[in-house]
């Protein structure tokens, strides 16, 4: 971003600011970009101002779904910004797999949620954010659940970003995880087809459960499970997602008699409770495995994360 005439700090909530599209922010929706160029800024203020027209790209009116590209001029009426209440995110580098001038491949730690919001105040992109200040553009590709540790892809590029969450968005990615399910899984149960339903506790909380085939409110869901190890009293799989819907590992394996170890939603709690006592003391789901087609280059690329040492080290004492 780029401001071509701007005003003093003390006085820019009360002035018109034309900005510049730069390259990290080309293709966006004009919503999309004014959201993230006026953070404090109500959205529903946002897409009044839109409507209004007070908003111009290159002197015209644009809608909100226009595509803004670089070198774009856009025009900001005088609007009042909010000062941020909450304190920056801290600084935190996370173990990179992959990196190129596109896109960055880390390895989440469990119990950090990817980014900010429902009662939580930063998250790992907003950390890289503030341990990259140089970066043009880091985003979020996709999202892991705070309790799950592994691959995660970040973009540094619009192009990059828009590429690949085509790809997730049809299909094309190859995701698979490691879960230490409770219980001898069935070798031959090798595809959970169960909708889906997201619904909220009286507590605010989000929950996750299957319904019938026939539910109105139910979405299509598709898991693929591989025995990958036997234990006495568990079994290891490897699970690859076909549909990416919240908590989707966790339902399917609890709805089908084998909650995953760790598990404090779906799981089995007094067991837990157990386990933690031996060692584990997280959930025990890892996203292992990526394949995904690369945003520019079009080769296929497959990165692997190996699973955490609190993981690998309760896996050791399993019998």
């Amino acid at each position: 971003m780029k401001r071509i005439i701007g005003a003093p700090a003390e006085a820019a909530n009360a002035q018109v600011k034309w900005l510049e599209v730069g390259e990290e922010s080309a293709g966006q929706r004009l919503d999309n970009y004014l959201i993230r160029q006026l953070k404090g800024v109500p959205k529903t203020h946002v897409y009044r101002i839109i409507r209004s027209g007070e908003v111009r790209v290159n002197k015209g009116r644009a809608g909100a779904d226009t595509r803004v590209a670089e070198g774009d001029v856009v025009r900001l009426p005088p609007v009042r910004v909010s000062e941020p209440k909450a304190r920056p995110a801290p600084a935190r580098h996370f173990p990179v797999l992959f990196e190129d001038e596109h896109l960055i491949a880390i390895d989440k730690p469990a119990g950090v949620a990817v980014h900010g919001g429902s009662g939580v105040s930063f998250g790992v992109i907003e950390q890289l954010r503030q341990a990259r200040p140089t970066a043009k553009l880091l985003e979020l590709v996709h999202r892991l659940d705070r309790e799950t540790s592994g691959l995660l892809l970040v973009a540094k590029k619009r192009s990059a970003l828009t590429k690949l969450q085509d790809q997730f968005r049809e299909r094309e990615t190859g995701k698979t995880y490691l879960a230490l399910v409770v219980g001898k899984y069935p070798a031959n149960k090798k595809v959970i087809d169960l909708p889906l339903h997201k619904y909220l506790q009286a507590d605010g909380e989000r929950r996750v459960k299957v319904v019938a085939k026939d539910d109105p409110d139910g979405m299509r869901a598709i898991t693929l499970v591989k025995v990958a190890r036997k234990f006495e009293a568990f079994t290891l799989l490897e699970v690859t997602i076909k549909t990416g819907r919240t908590h989707q590992i966790r339902v399917h394996l609890a709805a089908a008699g084998h909650p995953i170890a760790g598990d404090d939603k779906y799981g089995d709690f007094d067991l837990n409770k157990q386990l933690a006592k031996e060692g584990l003391k997280r959930m025990f789901l890892h996203a292992w495995r990526l394949q995904f087609t690369h945003p520019a280059s079009g080769e296929r690329v497959e990165l692997t994360a190996p699973p955490p040492p609190e993981l690998e080290k309760f896996l050791a004492n399993v019998p």
